[in-house]
């Protein structure tokens, strides 16, 4: 089996950073549901929070590197004009397929950028709280619900990527 150059950009912003992003987002969530009062001693608290410090930055990361290569990599080849091939132009060709483009695209290329905006602003919670999160228990749960919403706008624009790329992949 041998990849092209499109297909390994293709691998490392869906299966790298992507799959990267889901694996932070688990271990960041249950970091943030765990951190409440009379679960975790003093001495745990220190601990947690720096797990999930590592967590959030790295789920922040993560998810821009997703955006990024998406954006400025991958994207390019799917809307080339020059390529009678490009994965738009094979869309756009059918009524059956067009929509994958019209909503499925415009999610992945402007809503995900959405997601790591939320993970930045969650991570840049932690760091700012820091070992103070479990005295702010509402703001511990804010975290967490803006945790969640970056993941499932990532999540939609994951399984958008993972459709369209099955009708119609980057060559």
């Amino acid at each position: 089996m041998s990849l092209t150059d499109r297909e390994w950009w293709a691998v490392i912003h869906g299966m790298g950073f992507g799959a990267l992003f889901l694996l932070a987002f688990a271990g960041g969530l249950a970091g943030l549901y765990s951190l409440r009062p009379g679960l975790v001693t003093t001495r745990g608290i220190v601990e947690r929070t720096r797990r999930l410090l590592l967590g959030t930055w790295g789920m922040a990361v993560a998810a821009w590197g997703t955006v990024i290569t998406g954006t400025w990599i991958v994207y390019p080849w799917y809307r080339d004009a020059a390529d009678p091939e490009a994965p738009r132009t094979l869309l756009l060709a059918s009524e059956a397929t067009a929509n994958w483009h019209e909503f499925g695209m415009e999610w992945k290329e402007h809503v995900a950028w959405i997601a790591p905006i939320l993970a930045t602003v969650v991570a840049f919670g932690v760091t700012y709280y820091g070992r103070r999160l479990i005295e702010h228990q509402g703001v511990r749960r804010a975290l967490m619900v803006t945790f969640v919403a970056a993941f499932a706008v990532a999540g939609v624009a994951g399984a958008l990527g993972a459709f369209i790329t099955k009708v119609a992949p980057v060559r």
